[in-house]
């Protein structure tokens, strides 16, 4: 009587060889894409990754031109402080702007979400705490960058 023990082997091994064939390719299209897009240049600190993207170049030209050139890089204003905030941040819109500018399906121009806004927000007032408390009383819930938004991206 043959054994019933080598088919279940065989599947075994079939649905192995397909799980690494499935991460094989899932790795490789990662590995093509990390590259192709310069995945690397986006853990730095260097404004110029924030441009990889043709629809963030006039975001870095008017940066270059603005007051905050000299003291504060994207990372500065975009990222909350803190190493993990900062980098889980950079993951979830990493995430999102490859999606978006894979498929095509975004605003040009670009335009913030409002948790980005909450951190930009938030960021100035880390930089600006003695002004902003000073003035605080502009109104419940008032907000830097709807009076001061051209000041990182003049146009």
């Amino acid at each position: 009587m043959p054994s019933r023990r080598r088919p279940v082997r065989r599947r075994i091994a079939a649905a192995a060889l397909v799980a690494c064939a499935a991460f094989g390719v899932a790795a490789g299209a990662a590995g093509f894409t990390f590259g192709y897009a310069d995945g690397a240049s986006y853990m730095t600190n260097d404004p110029t990754a924030c441009a990889n993207c043709h629809v963030m170049q006039d975001h870095l030209d008017g940066w270059r031109k603005s007051s905050h050139h000299a003291v504060a890089t994207c990372n500065d204003c975009h990222t909350p402080a803190g190493f993990f905030a900062k980098y889980a941040t950079k993951a979830s819109n990493g995430w999102h702007h490859s999606l978006a500018f894979t498929s095509g399906e975004f605003h040009e121009p670009i335009r913030i979400k409002p948790h980005n806004l909450d951190v930009v927000e938030g960021r100035c007032r880390d930089c600006h705490g003695e002004i902003v408390d000073g003035i605080e009383g502009h109104g419940a819930g008032a907000s830097c960058v709807r009076c001061h938004a051209s000041v990182g991206h003049p146009r």
